[in-house]
């Protein structure tokens, strides 16, 4: 009769994970991330048929650097699903192109997606509650599906101010909204689609003190693809603000990283990012390298926690981050940030 249950019990496996997972620190993330890799490697069957195909046990994988990381495009492919006999709360869908496949991520449980982004918000930003937050993300709300959207709706709900809302076409309602809030000295974020923010710059530039500007990249075809520090540059001049922030987040993760000035991300506590040799997806480069970016995001915990995402960047030694573009033949969606 086997006597290690945390191998026969998925349950309660995954229960003991999910609380190592919310109690992470950088000194636990490299164990919990080990424990998670071999709870997926016996409980995702696309995840154990990959390292069976690489011919890696995972018993001999001793560390997180060793740990293979799953190509995005599956996400499109195939269901990532971790353990069985669950049934999803909501599936998150990239926008894709017209014609084009997209990316499914099934969520087990709702808050526990939204505990995790107000922590990593709140870390960084503090407190929503008190905070107008104003969403400028007309491409998302236009479809069903959207994690960014689910995300900014549970943002606006937690701030609790009367003025929180979203914004669809109405950019004049906006720009009075944010005039009025900056007039009172009301701390205030915006987050917005790079496309329409630029459209408010042209149609509505005023100084927005006590603003954060956070873009998420985009153009949905709506606008010429124009570098980040380009971008950043007109924002910066017709809002008269010292800098623009950026949020890095995609349908396949459900963890965020915030940039606060150029372009920097700061991963949330359960986000690391490493990056690997473009012709050699299997060779991990050190940091200050260029290369393509692989993402652990321990709270993929009912998915896939491991993902070789389709971005280009660097990482800095203190885990930080930059996305410097799109690697070859990807598929451009709004979800990355700009080409640089």
């Amino acid at each position: 009769m086997p006597t290690n249950t945390q191998h026969t019990n998925p349950a309660a496996e995954r229960d003991r994970l999910r609380a190592r997972i919310r109690a992470v620190a950088p000194d636990t993330f490299a164990s919990v991330a080990l424990a998670v890799f071999r709870y997926q490697a016996r409980h995702n069957t696309i995840y154990a048929r990959y390292l069976d195909l690489l011919r890696c046990d995972p018993a001999s994988v001793t560390g997180p650097t060793e740990i293979p990381h799953l190509p995005i495009s599956l996400f499109k492919t195939h269901s990532l699903v971790t353990g069985p006999g669950w049934t999803p709360a909501r599936v998150f869908t990239s926008s894709g192109t017209t014609g084009a496949s997209t990316s499914r991520h099934p969520l087990r449980d709702e808050d526990w997606y939204r505990q995790n982004a107000r922590h990593t918000f709140e870390r960084q930003y503090g407190p929503l509650r008190g905070r107008a937050v104003l969403a400028l993300l007309p491409a998302y709300l236009e479809r069903t599906g959207s994690s960014l959207v689910f995300m900014a709706d549970d943002f606006i709900r937690q701030s609790g101010h009367p003025d929180s809302g979203f914004f669809l076409d109405d950019l004049a309602g906006l720009a009075k909204k944010l005039k009025s809030l900056a007039g009172a000295e009301l701390p205030t974020l915006l987050i917005g689609v790079s496309f329409a923010l630029l459209d408010l710059a042209d149609e509505f530039p005023q100084a927005l003190s006590n603003t954060i500007i956070m873009e998420t990249g985009g153009m949905k075809g709506r606008r010429k693809e124009m570098t980040r520090g380009a971008l950043h540059g007109t924002l910066r001049r017709a809002f008269r603000v010292s800098q623009i922030h950026s949020e890095y987040g995609m349908t396949e993760l459900l963890s965020q990283a915030y940039a606060p000035a150029d372009g920097v991300f700061l991963p949330a506590p359960t986000m690391r990012v490493t990056v690997r040799d473009v012709t050699d997806p299997l060779t991990n480069l050190p940091c200050g390298r260029n290369g393509a970016l692989n993402v652990t995001d321990l709270a993929n915990l009912d998915t896939i926690s491991f993902i070789a995402t389709d971005d280009l960047g660097r990482v800095h030694a203190d885990g930080s981050f930059e996305v410097l573009g799109r690697m070859d033949a990807s598929d451009v969606r709004g979800c990355n940030l700009l080409v640089l």
